[in-house]
């Protein structure tokens, strides 16, 4: 842990929202590892509806923030998004919006906000490079989630233009780890691939199904390298240009879904259901700025992070069982 590290946490208030999630759970235990003398305080959604301006404002009233991290959102997979558009783009959008503009009132010296990737063009060049985010407009299953992120970069930039508030705005590459969200229901691929094989041998099945060609390629992130870089770019990113956090290896969905069937020891077949959507035909990041500007860089192998996330998952899969 480097002397600064250390000083730019220490005596601060951090919020974290979304600080008992996925990423959120880890981010928080990386950060009281880098300072004994921070105080983080997460509004749990039972306490703080982060839609509600009133809540927020309780928020920062009841924890006197120096910094936050926004990191709630409300999100899931395709098929999540083709069944709550409506809902996916009014709670992110309503709740970044607020929660900025109420930080920025609160007098917040650093306000952290995590965007997503789905907010590139459909036909952004790979690697996607920060400059071709406002390029055209983003794939359609993920477009309302999308747009809803997107837009507080553009109130990013705009409050520190105006008011010299200083946010920062991360793209982070799709996530996956110990404690992902493991529902079907709402899962993204890798957790939800993982639970069927896993379930499928232990039931001796002959197959599993898969949704769409296999054909488009993802690039994934482990969470604790993700939950690093946030922080890294947290004490020493101080510029509303926005930032890709990401792996840069790229993998098609097909190879993805083989490895975990090898990796879980599943020797059955896979189906592909073609019925389903692809989502955009390529997605790998241009992470150069990311490691130029604040030095951070993945470092976890993807196959490495692959095992711990399906150990994790074997260890706790009786908290997933229907």
């Amino acid at each position: 842990m480097s002397q600064d590290t250390t000083e730019f946490w220490d005596g601060k208030t951090v919020m974290v929202t979304g600080g008992s999630g996925f990423l959120g759970g880890h981010l928080v235990e990386e950060l009281r590892t880098r300072s004994d003398g921070v105080d983080i305080f997460v509004p749990r959604s039972d306490e703080y509806d982060l839609r509600e301006k009133a809540d927020i404002q309780r928020a920062f009233e009841d924890s006197e923030a120096d910094v936050v991290i926004h990191l709630a959102a409300t999100v899931g997979g395709i098929g999540a998004n083709r069944k709550n558009p409506g809902r996916y783009f009014y709670d992110n959008a309503v709740m970044g919006i607020e929660l900025i503009e109420q930080a920025r009132q609160y007098d917040v010296e650093k306000c952290t906000i995590l965007g997503t990737i789905c907010a590139y063009p459909e036909d952004t060049p790979v690697p996607f490079s920060e400059e071709d985010l406002y390029a055209g407009y983003p794939e359609k299953t993920n477009a309302p989630y999308g747009i809803a992120k997107k837009a507080l970069h553009t109130q990013s930039w705009a409050y520190r233009e105006q008011y010299d508030f200083n946010s920062i705005y991360l793209l982070p590459v799709n996530l996956y780890g110990p404690r992902d969200d493991f529902d079907l229901e709402t899962s993204h691929v890798i957790p939800a691939i993982i639970r069927k094989c896993v379930e499928a041998s232990e039931r001796s099945d002959d197959s599993i199904t898969a949704w769409g060609t296999g054909e488009p390629t993802r690039e994934f992130l482990y969470v604790k390298d993700a939950a690093a870089g946030i922080l890294d770019a947290t004490e020493r990113y101080n510029s509303s240009d926005p930032v890709n956090l990401g792996s840069g290896e790229e993998i098609s969905i097909r190879e993805l879904v083989e490895t975990i069937a090898n990796e879980t020891e599943f020797g059955g077949e896979i189906e592909w259901d073609t019925s389903k959507p692809d989502g955009q035909p390529r997605r790998k990041l241009d992470t150069s700025r990311a490691r130029d500007r604040f030095g951070w860089e993945a470092s976890t192998e993807f196959r490495d992070g692959l095992r711990e996330t399906i150990e994790w998952y074997e260890t706790h899969r009786g908290e997933f069982d229907e």
